[in-house]
């Protein structure tokens, strides 16, 4: 083995110290204003209501259904727990189409409830599912599709709604990503029969752990509110099987106080994506996901597929480095919904139909933004990188003893 060149050793992954001091996350959470946020745990305490539907609960669904555009909107504890109560209100058994490049959790909350999720593969230019691979998978047994907004960029919502409608189909959105995104001028909420949103503290709109559920359909909005409340309608009387899917009121002070910094965090979202922009101009084998600038976006995420042939380093490889120097980059979603338990057990050959989803998912790293990451940073990891290409094969054998260590 040869022993690490002096330019080399600039890099911690050679034995510099990290770069950055405090580690770099990819979501660290938004914080809004902290004074509002006290005040209002501060009525919420003289209040003595914490939870079962309390004013900050109900403020934050009447704010979501102005600024989303829907007519119902259910404040739920988490994402999860929210698809699995909007899949059970909607009534689908069987087989549900959805991508195998998404959150393990869109196909969990199927599973979870007996419902057998059937993994359709990607399009390559959105990262979103493919409609024409979910007509491909449709079968006597399949009662809906459950399509998720990969990077708050929104699927072909006409194309899904077309299939749906012809075929008899459910169509369920997981928008875990896209709370304050649009589609064709149009706020992301209020697509198929229903949406999720998720206001996880990693999330653009974070409730320290929350979601919503948004729909147009009164009667599931119903059975929705039923179910999240054990099946309660009034003091005694319960009417519908349910569970505790609650929003807390502490959550929904988060929530509310966040909604009013919405503005501040696209604005330096944005700025932090410009930043990334400029730090990979001309990078070989780099491709930023882009949006549209023609739609609304929350630009949460900063996605960068990694061409190893031009590049010169796999994505793995440069992860590694950047690990190093405590820029905590990710590989989401690797390596695929099917290829993680229990689906690769269930479905063994599932990825013979996903080569999209194998190659693309290989190649994807999630770089830090948000309001704890400043332009400085984004600039310093785009020279981390440039170093790194520019010693790929030293690089490459020290992330290969790294690994064997």
């Amino acid at each position: 083995m040869n022993p690490p060149s002096s330019q080399s050793k600039s890099l911690a992954i050679a034995g510099a110290a990290p770069a950055f001091g405090e580690k770099l996350h990819v979501g660290r959470p938004n914080i809004g204003n902290r004074e509002r946020l006290m005040s209002r745990l501060h009525e919420m305490l003289d209040r003595r209501w914490l939870s079962n539907n309390g004013p900050l609960v109900q403020e934050l669904e009447q704010r979501i259904a102005r600024f989303v555009g829907v007519k119902h909107v259910i404040a739920v504890c988490n994402a999860t727990v929210g698809l699995e109560i909007a899949i059970r209100a909607a009534g689908v058994q069987g087989e549900v189409i959805v991508p195998a490049y998404t959150f393990v959790a869109t196909a969990h909350a199927l599973q979870w409830q007996g419902v057998t999720p059937v993994f359709a593969d990607m399009d390559p230019a959105t990262h979103n599912i493919d409609a024409s691979m979910v007509e491909r998978h449709i079968t006597p047994k399949t009662s809906g599709i459950l399509a998720t907004h990969v990077w708050g960029r929104p699927c072909d919502v006409e194309a899904l709604s077309e299939i749906a409608d012809r075929r008899g189909l459910k169509l369920l959105f997981d928008a875990a990503h896209a709370f304050g995104c649009s589609h064709r001028g149009r706020m992301v909420g209020g697509f198929g029969l229903a949406e999720v949103f998720s206001f996880h503290a990693t999330k653009f709109l974070n409730s320290f752990e929350g979601g919503a559920i948004c729909t147009n359909d009164a009667d599931m909005a119903q059975r929705i509110r039923l179910m999240t409340n054990f099946g309660f309608a009034g003091f005694d009387n319960v009417i519908h099987i349910g569970t505790n899917g609650k929003m807390t009121e502490a959550a929904a002070a988060m929530a509310v106080t966040s909604l009013e910094s919405v503005d501040e965090f696209i604005s330096v979202n944005q700025a932090n994506y410009s930043a990334y922009v400029r730090a990979f101009n001309q990078l070989p084998g780099f491709r930023l996901i882009r949006y549209d600038p023609a739609e609304r976006n929350n630009y949460q995420y900063v996605v960068v597929e990694v061409d190893e042939a031009e590049a010169g380093l796999s994505r793995d490889e440069l992860v590694a480095v950047l690990h190093a120097e405590n820029v905590l980059a990710r590989k989401y979603f690797w390596p695929g919904v099917h290829r993680m338990e229990p689906y690769r057990s269930l479905f063994p050959h599932a990825g013979l139909l996903l080569p999209r989803t194998e190659s693309i998912a290989a190649r994807i790293m999630v770089l830090p933004t948000g309001t704890a990451v400043s332009e400085a940073d984004i600039e310093r990891i785009g020279m981390l990188i440039r170093s790194a290409l520019d010693q790929r094969d030293e690089v490459r054998e020290l992330v290969r003893n790294q690994s064997r260590a």
